[in-house]
């Protein structure tokens, strides 16, 4: 999805990603890493791409997601170690166990839904796209740059407290609804 991974070669290769109108997608928000990002997109962390179309997010869909959503405590990542796949410099959340925890839960109950469309197997390992607009050719030095000036700024740690839905409206990204995670006491500063 152009939000997140125009990612690993495969994906570039083709030259497209296969968004089309009415995609979905879910998201967690990382505003602190958004100074980092060089991708043309805010910071964050695929939960799940591509969910159901939009034509079919209905009021009992919503209601199983908030519930589901719900049942999932909010959370701590932290940034403190840079990755890369083919043409992508990456930040790595930690633990990785929440994210995936997420992402199972939603495609055990929606089991036709296959993380990226199957392009990376059963999915990638949870992300935050820092950089993807280096080629074969002039990645490894441009990356190598951009990792050593952002080095500094890390680690970088964000209370997660909700899941973004987002529609790919055929040119951009759309936010469409947050869905709370469960919080207590701890995380009540982090509601606004």
């Amino acid at each position: 999805m152009s939000v997140d991974e125009s990612e690993a070669g495969t994906a570039r290769e083709t030259d497209r990603w296969p968004d089309i109108p009415g995609d979905t997608a879910f998201t967690i928000r990382i505003p602190e890493a958004d100074p980092l990002v060089r991708a043309g997109f805010p910071a964050h962390v695929t939960v799940l791409y591509p969910f159901v179309h939009e034509s079919r997010m209905d009021a009992p869909v919503h209601r199983e997601l908030s519930g589901l959503f719900a049942g999932h405590d909010a959370f701590t990542l932290t940034f403190a170690a840079f990755g890369r796949y083919p043409g992508v410099l990456y930040l790595d959340p930690q633990p990785h166990a929440p994210v995936k925890a997420l992402t199972a839960d939603l495609t055990r109950r929606w089991p036709e839904l296959v993380p990226y469309r199957g392009i990376f197997g059963s999915g990638l390992d949870p992300h935050l796209t820092v950089a993807n607009h280096e080629g074969p050719a002039t990645q490894d030095a441009a990356y190598d740059a951009l990792q050593a000036e952002l080095a500094p700024l890390l680690p970088l740690t964000c209370h997660v407290h909700a899941v973004q839905l987002i529609v790919w409206d055929g040119e951009r990204w759309q936010d469409r609804v947050e869905y709370p995670l469960a919080c207590d006491k701890a995380c009540a500063p982090y509601l606004v």
